[in-house]
């Protein structure tokens, strides 16, 4: 097979305000996947990293900043206010020594991350439920929701301007990982990792309700959650386990009672998930065992990547699979939804996908990460 030339491309710009094209990247330099699986490392080198993606074809980083966050749990948990302004970044563990090893233990911050100015930086911090874990922001940017796995709980802040003010913390029963608004900010999906479900929340301003009758049964281990700008649907991401088949669960988004309308199956291990700008396309991540002990039968060091066709309220999945590296974790469309931008954990590279008629194809193009990539997300839409 004929090699292909990769050109690996450091770029590092001058500070620039944060706009509508720029993509966030937390970087976790805690975490490890090595050979004997999942373990830690002397915590305080994390950081959040700030993608100028105005030319999208070619993005280039823009700023860093200093910032607690972890791979621990789906890749979205952080975003960017629909004004460009500001982005909240959550912080799931803390990691000390104990017994010469390090462990970690729950955290409960938010940071409130100023992106109006010409470098980024810390405005806040809020407290919220235990290992907060996703986030989600409404499209008029007045509310955003907080998933925390280990309280079984959703926090519910106000954003005015660029503060965000903690004013509810519902209860749902069951550990919560990922969290989706509609793009009409009426209603929100929750995953339910444990209890195979995705709750729904009703939402009436800054007033959040939960009732457990509307929670709707999918597939095992629901990992991440995204609605169609159009909000008629929403795609649940089921991770299963580890070397076994995973699926999508398809959920009627609107009327009085979502519910499951199908399933489809995926591969092994998606975890990252984003759907296009127009809704018409969507791309999964499928990690292939990767963060497995390297002697584990379900182990493969390269991850990979999948397309899906969405017609309405069906989904489909697109012949072909392009080639990641190792724990790939990250993804986010560019603004115009032409290029998709994917992350490699172990690697620290961030791969250029060109998207066309909803078609994937890796254009080769690699931009070197200052650390490894857990997480990465745009502006709310």
């Amino acid at each position: 097979m004929k090699a292909k030339i990769v050109a690996i491309l450091l770029c590092v710009s001058a500070p620039a305000l944060a706009g509508q094209d720029h993509i966030l990247v937390g970087l976790d330099n805690t975490m490890v996947f090595d050979a004997k699986g999942k373990g830690y490392r002397e915590p305080g080198h994390d950081s959040l990293l700030e993608l100028d993606a105005s030319n999208p074809g070619r993005p280039k980083i823009a700023a860093q900043l200093p910032l607690s966050n972890s791979i621990q749990g789906p890749p979205v948990n952080l975003q960017i206010t629909p004004d460009g302004t500001m982005a909240l970044v959550a912080s799931s563990i803390t990691v000390s020594k104990k017994d010469g090893k390090w462990q970690p233990g729950n955290d409960n911050r938010v940071h409130v991350i100023d992106l109006a100015t010409d470098k980024p930086r810390l405005l806040q911090d809020v407290r919220v439920g235990n290992m907060p874990s996703g986030l989600a922001i409404s499209r008029d940017g007045t509310l955003a929701l907080v998933t925390n796995y280990a309280s079984k709980s959703v926090s519910v802040l106000r954003i005015l301007g660029q503060s965000a003010t903690p004013v509810a913390e519902v209860k749902v029963g069951d550990e919560v990982n990922a969290v989706a608004i509609t793009p009409d900010g009426s209603r929100a999906f929750v995953t339910k990792p444990l209890a195979a479900k995705v709750g729904v929340l009703n939402i009436f301003g800054n007033r959040v309700t939960y009732n457990s009758n509307d929670d709707v049964p999918v597939g095992f281990n629901p990992y991440n959650i995204a609605v169609t700008p159009d909000g008629l649907i929403a795609i649940a991401i089921n991770n299963t386990a580890h070397g076994n088949s995973a699926s999508l669960t398809v959920i009627e988004a609107g009327g009085p009672h979502p519910h499951s309308i199908d399933t489809v199956p995926l591969g092994d291990g998606p975890e990252g998930f984003a759907i296009g700008p127009d809704g018409k396309s969507a791309a999964v991540i499928l990690l292939h065992g990767g963060t497995s002990p390297h002697n584990d039968w379900s182990y493969h060091r390269n991850g990979g990547l999948i397309g899906l066709r969405i017609d309405g309220r069906k989904v489909t999945v697109q012949r072909g699979e392009i080639r990641l590296g190792s724990v790939p974790e990250g993804i986010a469309y560019s603004r115009d939804g032409n290029f998709l931008y994917v992350a490699d954990f172990n690697d620290k590279l961030l791969r250029v996908i060109a998207v066309r008629n909803g078609r994937l194809r890796d254009t080769g193009r690699r931009l070197k990460l200052p650390g490894p990539p857990a997480s990465m997300r745009g502006l709310a839409q």
